[in-house]
């Protein structure tokens, strides 16, 4: 008899228990022969209902609207800081003393926050909103004999609409339901078990080779599943050899050398090796420093 084999999904990712669902469900729309009894008909529509569910949280939960528009402002602040970060760095080959010390003091500063356009986005906004408030009390006067005020205006500008979107999103998904994505997955599964438990007494019931092509699909969807996604469980002694005591491993004294008996850091890059990356913002030689966002 073909029967459909039963699966327990609890363990896999959002995304892997996504495509089962849809699988199945895109399966059941092709099953027309299968759809004329109304008990699997009815289990079938349930199990689609309980999908569309998952579909709309997970999707909520991949994206925020206004994501795009966060990437959008990042970009933007993103050009205003390279142009403010370039124009300090050409001050710095000035020949007048004045502007030349000036320069150097605004680019201790860059060089000391090390911000880079790949750094996470509330640490980036953080770390430009502190270089900000520097550069408008500590170094106003050096900001001014540059002329720099107004990309740093508009960078304050940028900075602050990245911060809003970033605040915007974070309320906009507190608002959402908790754990409303597990509970439509939950919702899934007991409706898929629905399908499977109706088929199965179809199957019983003596409609066992119209149920030959759905059973055998989705039992191949299981298998691939047990075999390529859910996890595989560890044998207790799973890596011992027959043999192995307890305590087996490096000898003392033998200082901690790796097996091609190389001290630990013999390998490192000499100082100036690969390049300095100084040309470019947050490089090496510049400060990596861990920015506190200001309060």
């Amino acid at each position: 008899m073909n029967e459909v084999k039963s699966i327990d999904l609890k363990s896999v990712s959002n995304g892997a228990h996504f495509v089962f669902i849809e699988s199945v469900c895109k399966r059941l729309d092709s099953e027309t022969e299968l759809l004329k009894n109304e008990y699997f008909k009815k289990a079938a529509d349930a199990l689609k209902a309980a999908f569309n569910e998952e579909n709309r949280y997970f999707a909520l939960s991949k994206k925020s609207a206004s994501t795009d528009e966060i990437l959008a402002a990042d970009a933007d602040r993103d050009t205003l800081y390279s142009a403010y970060y370039r124009a300090v760095k050409s001050f710095l080959r000035v020949s007048s003393p004045d502007l030349h010390t000036a320069a150097k003091t605004l680019w201790q500063s860059l060089v000391d926050y090390g911000i880079k356009p790949s750094m996470q986005l509330e640490r980036e906004t953080g770390a430009i909103q502190n270089l900000l408030e520097d550069c408008e009390q500590k170094y106003s006067a050096e900001v001014a004999k540059l002329g720099l005020q107004t990309v740093l205006a508009s960078l304050k500008t940028a900075n602050a609409k990245v911060s809003e979107l970033l605040y915007s999103r974070t309320t906009e998904q507190s608002k959402q339901v908790a754990g409303a994505l597990r509970k439509a997955r939950q919702q899934s599964d007991e409706a898929f078990k629905q399908v499977r438990k109706v088929a199965n007494a179809m199957a019983t019931l003596g409609s066992a080779e119209a149920l030959k092509p759905f059973a055998d699909f989705v039992n191949q969807l299981i298998k691939r599943y047990e075999d390529e996604v859910l996890p595989k469980k560890k044998k207790a002694d799973d890596g011992k050899q027959p043999g192995d005591k307890p305590g087996d491993g490096k000898k003392p004294g033998d200082g901690g050398k790796t097996p091609d008996g190389k001290k630990p850091g013999g390998d490192a890059a000499k100082p100036g090796d690969g390049g300095d990356g100084k040309d470019k913002p947050g490089g090496k030689g510049q400060g990596d420093a861990t920015i506190t966002p200001k309060k």
